[in-house]
């Protein structure tokens, strides 16, 4: 399932979080991830969502981040179409390693200056579903009321305590679940972004 009537050139939100139980605890700590996607009908104003969601068995906090990521961008590229896109995430390790790192690896033959590229290939797998869209990257802190941050961080501890994966893009239950949210515990919705104040990343690298 993806926005059908979403255009090439269209503005896509993505809100993305991860999540690792255990994490750097000794032996095999499962994790999940998990994005909403919402699309803005140009004519209506209707934002119609997605959601999407994965998990691994023996994994960590940043590697399911990148896998956000992925999954994400290569579900809106299905049809072959290039959006302008704004990816929220509360790691760091994402919108720092795009905003900043990605370019000095690719530079120096996806190397680093202090040793080896931690997860390389999901960089590279990153990299690679991206490249086709203008992409800009903010950082949200997490937890603290953030309506879709808040979303996608459920779908990612839920699909890690129960290893599901969502086998694509599914029908949003983003509002049932802010209608059980308790008062407070959330800030309303947070409104499709503005595409007047859309600054994508002036990336250098190209596949």
């Amino acid at each position: 399932m993806t926005p059908a009537k979403a255009r090439n050139g269209d503005l896509v939100a993505i809100y993305a979080d991860e999540s690792c139980l255990g994490n750097g605890r000794d032996g095999e700590n499962p994790g999940g991830a998990g994005g909403l996607i919402e699309w803005l009908h140009p004519k209506s104003s209707e934002v119609t969502r997605c959601d999407y969601w994965i998990s691994e068995p023996a994994t960590t906090n940043n590697r399911m981040a990148l896998r956000s990521v992925i999954e994400a961008f290569r579900e809106i590229s299905r049809r072959g179409n290039s959006y302008r896109v704004l990816f929220t995430s509360d790691s760091k390790y994402i919108v720092d390693g795009m905003n900043s790192w990605v370019d000095g690896w690719m530079a120096r033959g996806w190397r680093r200056k202090t040793g080896p590229i931690e997860n390389l290939e999901l960089w590279k797998e990153a990299v690679a579903a991206v490249s086709r869209h203008e992409v800009q990257w903010r950082w949200v802190r997490g937890h603290v009321g953030h309506p879709q941050n808040e979303y996608a961080n459920f779908l990612a501890t839920r699909a890690a305590a129960e290893q599901t994966n969502s086998g694509g893009l599914q029908q949003s239950q983003f509002d049932s679940w802010l209608a059980r949210q308790k008062a407070g515990a959330v800030k309303g919705t947070a409104p499709f972004p503005d595409l007047q104040s859309f600054q994508p990343n002036k990336k250098a690298w190209t596949i």
